[in-house]
């Protein structure tokens, strides 16, 4: 013990000494390079020398084995060197995890837009246009994530996949394509139907989850970041195929319905039928309706108890803190935030945000919404007389010019504006498009608007709802009687907005009200 104890000693003291030298040599060097240029002659033998002074280590004595055994069990303990390096690499890889899975998403070194491309899956079918094909098989675990969480899809898809309920089917959809939307689409194909799909959203796509279904088949053409010209090109590749003739739309917001009703007037003839699941969409197919003009049965999914109350509710609930998180890593305690309209999706927007901290108030043109966002602790207020002191602006109605150039123009520095519903109507972007006005790209779908003082408003996706952000309740009804009621009139302290003439128009309604059609359910709960 005693000539061990002795050894250790001797190497701690030699250790010691090597690390004085080599700070020595250092302090020499650091001064020598630290003078000015015009004295960098220096002698070129004197730092050799120096660094010679510095002695090495002594080899280490290789470590003996009593047998293989012994050296592979001592092999799997990495040396503190080693450590390390082990530590920093799986710091390093989870980062590295994160940061391809956003650049799946968000962005690619790539630039050249996928028409551009010539692309092929691994059976040789080149019909379909998305961003990588070869991001596949991430999309493909992504899918398979999202499966879990799908179940009654999953258990359909079992229990009637032998069957083939939907052969025959020629399905062109329009929707969000996200990893949940990709197990519906799977489903349809397993139960029999053929299938053609686009995104009903430039932003919303997720480029790994349309390779994984253009790999699996299906004929996608969807990429994240699209232009409006890439949107309509996207949906007439779906619709205008030789050999191919759709006879079932499924529809997110009404554009492809709307492209085939006007650009295929015999395709739209012969469509067995629609559906729709967005407010947007079906307020369109009404237009059409009552125009005499929709010869075609549609469904309004919208409408239904589970869209109603768990997609517009409950998704958007979560999704408007995930959407603004990730764009923005806000902080949301102690926030001034103005949620514009108070359905279902104002409902879901208003609970997340006060349970983070955010103070929220609301603007509803409906009396029972209204009186709703009131009994559930929410001041409800006139957009014009709140704008100057809020950091965040949501619209989740879906009408036209919720948010005007006057509302932008009086908004503080660093106001966050972004809108829940489907289209991008409700933000007056195209206001913003002047030459005072200067657009800055902070980063994939966050733009800074910088006015001539310096004040720049935080604009998210343009205004279309972000990848994860879901639909909204707009236009929606109530009993006519209660629309003068003392009591709601008292409780809100006068404070409900008026429509204009024009949104009154665009929505189709009486600008005094009703504001929502005869089947719309206020409950909060299902029934």
């Amino acid at each position: 013990m005693t000539e061990c104890g002795g050894d250790a000693k001797l190497e701690v003291k030699q250790a010691s000494k090597e690390f004085k030298e080599s700070e020595n040599v250092a302090e020499k060097y650091s001064a020598m390079t630290g003078t000015k240029n015009s004295d960098m002659n220096m002698n070129v033998g004197e730092l050799s020398a120096a660094f010679t002074a510095v002695p090495t280590h002594k080899s280490m004595k290789k470590i003996q084995f009593a047998n293989q055994e012994e050296k592979q069990e001592f092999s799997k303990f990495p040396t503190k060197t080693g450590r390390r390096s082990l530590s920093r690499s799986i710091s390093q890889s989870s980062t590295d995890s994160y940061s391809s899975a956003a650049s799946y998403t968000d962005s690619s070194d790539d630039e050249t837009s996928p028409r551009e491309k010539s692309q092929v899956n691994s059976k040789g079918s080149s019909d379909f246009c998305v961003k990588n094909i070869k991001q596949a098989e991430f999309g493909r675990r992504e899918i398979e994530i999202a499966e879990q969480d799908m179940s009654a899809l999953i258990s359909l898809r079992k229990r009637a996949q032998g069957e083939k309920p939907l052969a025959g089917a020629k399905v062109v959809g329009c929707t969000h394509i996200t990893a949940q939307t990709a197990v519906l689409i799977e489903t349809l194909v397993a139960l029999g139907a053929q299938c053609r799909w686009t995104a009903c959203n430039i932003y919303s796509t997720q480029n790994e989850v349309a390779a994984a279904l253009a790999e699996s088949g299906v004929s996608v053409f969807a990429w994240k970041g699209e232009s409006e010209d890439d949107f309509w090109w996207c949906i007439d590749r779906c619709v205008n195929v030789e050999g191919w003739q759709a006879n079932m739309i499924l529809d997110d917001g009404g554009d492809l319905t709307h492209w085939v009703y006007k650009k295929y007037p015999s395709v739209f003839k012969k469509v067995r039928g629609i559906v729709e699941e967005s407010v947007t969409g079906v307020h369109r197919l009404y237009q059409l309706s009552k125009a005499g003009k929709l010869c075609v049965p549609a469904m309004n999914v919208n409408d239904s108890v589970t869209k109603q109350k768990f997609d517009n509710l409950y998704c958007c609930r979560e999704s408007i803190l995930d959407g603004l998180k990730r764009t923005t890593d806000v902080m949301f305690g102690g926030k001034q935030v103005v949620v514009c309209g108070y359905g279902e999706v104002g409902k879901g927007c208003c609970s997340a945000l006060k349970a983070l901290g955010a103070i929220v108030c609301v603007t509803e043109i409906d009396p029972i919404c209204a009186l709703q966002a009131c009994m559930d602790g929410f001041r409800v207020v006139k957009l014009n007389e709140v704008v100057r002191q809020m950091d965040m602006v949501i619209t989740c109605t879906g009408n036209k010019n919720v948010v005007t150039r006057e509302h932008l123009d009086r908004m503080k520095n660093g106001c966050i504006v972004c809108n829940m519903g489907h289209s991008n109507t409700e933000i007056d972007v195209a206001s913003l498009r002047t030459p005072e006005l200067t657009w800055e790209r902070v980063r994939s779908q966050v733009d800074h608007v910088i006015w001539p003082d310096g004040k720049r408003v935080i604009l998210l996706a343009e205004v279309f709802p972000s990848s994860l952000f879901f639909m909204n309740v707009s236009g929606p009804a109530f009993e006519p009687e209660l629309l003068d009621s003392p009591l709601i009139c008292a409780i809100n302290h006068g404070h409900n907005p008026e429509l204009s003439d024009e949104q009154a128009k665009y929505m189709g309604l009486n600008k005094n009200g009703p504001f929502k059609p005869n089947y719309y359910r206020y409950e909060r709960g299902c029934n």
